[in-house]
């Protein structure tokens, strides 16, 4: 379908200086620092190949080496926060521009988060928000930036005490009418559960569950779209 001209004047405004990464994590309501127990890519360019080890946990995102991992109960809230550059004012913390869904997957590590690299069908989604509102086109990305560039999962307390990858991800929607358009930008932050139960929640590969012609993936966002329903399957509630 072809674009209205509103729209596409505003994709031609969207520029490269849109893009941005995950660079705090708030834990039970404590901010930890910029870009700690965070594994951090070199630039807040997105991912755009779902067959891309890089889909994972970003570029460079296979080891976190290095990397702090964060002490939490399970049940605790995870807030993960989003910013275009590396300031909390001054701009939006994405741009309005970018449209589609939020959603948080959780890995258990063989061993430790730091040298875990998330590969095969270890991933459960534990958060998954995207079309809120087909009458206004209400995002969940839209809720992000009102929240100065915030969202928040509960871990779910059954999961089995260990060290595990968190992974948020936020994927923008706005040139993704073709494959490769969609824009996946990824954060993956390492943390080590205490307390728990456990379930043993399904599970599946990333990269792997994701295909180019997924209707969550290539999607014309701006055609009146009155429902979306996001890659990776369903939420487990735990």
């Amino acid at each position: 379908m072809k674009l209205s001209l509103l729209s596409l004047l505003s994709l031609l405004a969207i520029g490269a200086n849109a893009h941005f990464t995950m660079q705090y994590i708030w834990l039970n309501g404590v901010d930890q620092g910029q870009n700690i127990d965070i594994r951090i890519p070199p630039n807040n360019n997105p991912v755009t190949d779902v067959t891309s080890t890089d889909l994972t946990c970003n570029v460079n995102g296979l080891s976190g080496s290095g990397v702090s991992t964060a002490t939490i109960p399970a049940g605790a809230t995870v807030t993960f926060e989003w910013h275009q550059h590396a300031q909390r004012t001054g701009e939006d913390a994405i741009s309005g521009g970018h449209k589609g869904p939020v959603q948080v997957y959780i890995a258990k590590a063989p061993s430790t988060a730091a040298s875990f690299n998330g590969q095969g069908a270890v991933w459960t989604k534990i958060y998954s928000s995207g079309l809120i509102n087909a009458q206004s086109q209400q995002w969940a990305t839209d809720v992000v930036n009102a929240n100065s560039g915030k969202h928040s999962v509960t871990i779910p307390a059954s999961l089995p005490a260990g060290e595990y990858l968190l992974r948020a991800e936020i994927i923008a929607l706005h040139v993704a009418q073709s494959y490769p358009g969609a824009q996946f930008y990824i954060g993956c932050a390492q943390v080590k559960i205490t307390g728990g139960g456990s379930a043993n929640p399904p599970k599946i590969a990333l990269p792997g569950a994701y295909q180019g012609s997924d209707p969550g993936i290539t999607v014309n966002i701006y055609n009146n779209l009155q429902s979306y329903t996001a890659p990776g399957g369903a939420v487990w509630s735990g």
